[in-house]
């Protein structure tokens, strides 16, 4: 398989077909296929079965940086505005202060963050009484999936989807199961039919959704949440990482089944090199996070934590969040308004990224370069779903938006875009 003489997709013999063609023990053959999926190199899709995958987990996609010309506008990264994101020295000398003394044997949760994470939480509608604190969104994800999957077993989760998400699955021997999405999120009757295909985790983006900034709805979320309860034995995930900037209200649905969890991520909106996410979700779920994390790293920094309680009390920190969110949401809208106003169709319900559909990417993203606008080709974050392309608007300028828009709409129209 690595040295590339069997094809990605290419489907394995059966078992016992192997085991006598090789004269051995089928359960050698067994161990043999197992070990293979466990490493992410092959996935078992249940009557279909063996195959190679499409890229091994120990074969991360391609993430050479797009190669920018000088003079290009770099709208392909999907981070955050410098200038929009609270300056951290004095949070941190102040958090550090806060902590000092701490040390082996102390509580891993900060009391001050879990204050105030219980608040935010219960005002979004989250029960709180269970909370972890993780380095990251990703890092929160993988330790709940890592407490209740084995490889093999098949996620749920949008698509296209967040790129580190779709590699952390390879990596654990997940098996990846898309679900088409609207603006408003996992639509609901392809998720019922994964449901009742037997996935044993559904992981749902709340808000900015990467890369299509789709967020669910108060209307999506009933609807997903009763599908959700006709299998109370799923693992639900949800990712909130845009919390603060998303620019929509979030509609959780924890709850919806009896294993569940929440990451609520600060880096997006106050910092990335915070590197802090709070995880909310059933008492055995962030045990067994909690457990995990004991053998680990043991916890999360405390004069991390008492930093963002700072900047979570700081009225300055807390007006430029705001100031982001507003910027975000007035690029967006104004963006999506001007490619709409070309004929060009596009999705950008909140966060910090629009989502276009094209028909090639590869001949609009290099048509958009070479008109000075560095955008990323979808297929970094696609499965099943039609070609696209991403732009983020964090620091796009009011005053680009009308030249941008002209130029997706001379890159794309050369061939119709398939709908979004």
């Amino acid at each position: 398989m690595t040295a590339g003489r069997l094809e990605p997709g290419v489907v394995l013999s059966p078992i016992r077909t192997l085991a006598a063609e090789l004269g051995v023990n089928p359960n050698t053959v067994a161990a043999a296929y197992r070990v293979l999926r466990e490493r992410g190199i092959v996935e078992t899709a249940g009557r279909r079965g063996t195959r190679v995958r499409a890229r091994p987990a120990s074969v991360p996609r391609d993430r050479t940086p797009l190669q920018i010309p000088a003079g290009v506008r770099d709208l392909s990264d999907g981070r955050p505005a410098a200038e929009l994101l609270p300056e951290l020295a004095e949070a941190l000398r102040r958090g550090g202060v806060a902590a000092a003394g701490r040390g082996y044997g102390d509580a891993d949760l900060s009391p001050a963050l879990a204050a105030a994470a219980r608040t935010t939480l219960s005002a979004d509608g989250l029960p709180a009484e269970h909370l972890a604190v993780t380095s990251s969104t990703l890092d929160a994800v993988e330790r709940v999936l890592a407490a209740h999957l084995r490889p093999g077993d098949r996620v749920a989760l949008e698509d296209p989807a967040w790129a580190n998400l779709v590699d952390l699955l390879a990596g654990l021997g997940l098996v990846a199961e898309p679900i088409p999405l609207d603006e408003e999120g996992m639509l609901v009757e392809p998720l019922r039919r994964a449901l009742a295909s037997g996935v044993r985790a559904v992981v749902v983006t709340s808000r900015a959704q990467v890369p299509t900034g789709a967020a669910v709805s108060p209307t999506r979320a009933r609807a997903l949440r009763r599908a959700l309860a006709r299998h109370p034995e799923v693992l639900l995930v949800e990712d909130d990482h845009a919390a603060g900037i998303a620019g929509v209200e979030a509609a959780p649905l924890a709850g919806a089944t009896a294993p569940w969890a929440y990451v609520r991520s600060v880096s997006k909106a106050w910092g990335p090199d915070l590197r802090l996410a709070v995880l909310a979700g059933d008492a055995t779920t962030i045990d067994r996070v909690r457990g995990r994390q004991r053998l680990g790293p043991g916890w999360v920094s405390h004069a991390v934590q008492e930093a963002v309680v700072e900047l979570w009390h700081d009225a300055r920190a807390v007006a430029l969040v705001h100031r982001a969110q507003r910027d975000y949401a007035h690029r967006r809208s104004a963006l999506v308004a001007a490619l709409a106003g070309h004929g060009v169709p596009a999705r950008g319900r909140s966060g910090v990224n629009v989502w276009v559909p094209v028909t090639d990417e590869t001949t609009a993203v290099t048509s958009l370069l070479g008109q000075g606008w560095a955008v990323a080709a979808g297929s970094r974050y696609r499965l099943a779903s039609e070609p696209g392309l991403r732009i983020t608007i964090a620091t796009l300028r009011m005053s680009e938006i009308g030249g941008l828009a002209q130029s997706v709409a001379q890159a794309v129209t050369s061939v119709p875009p398939r709908g979004v």
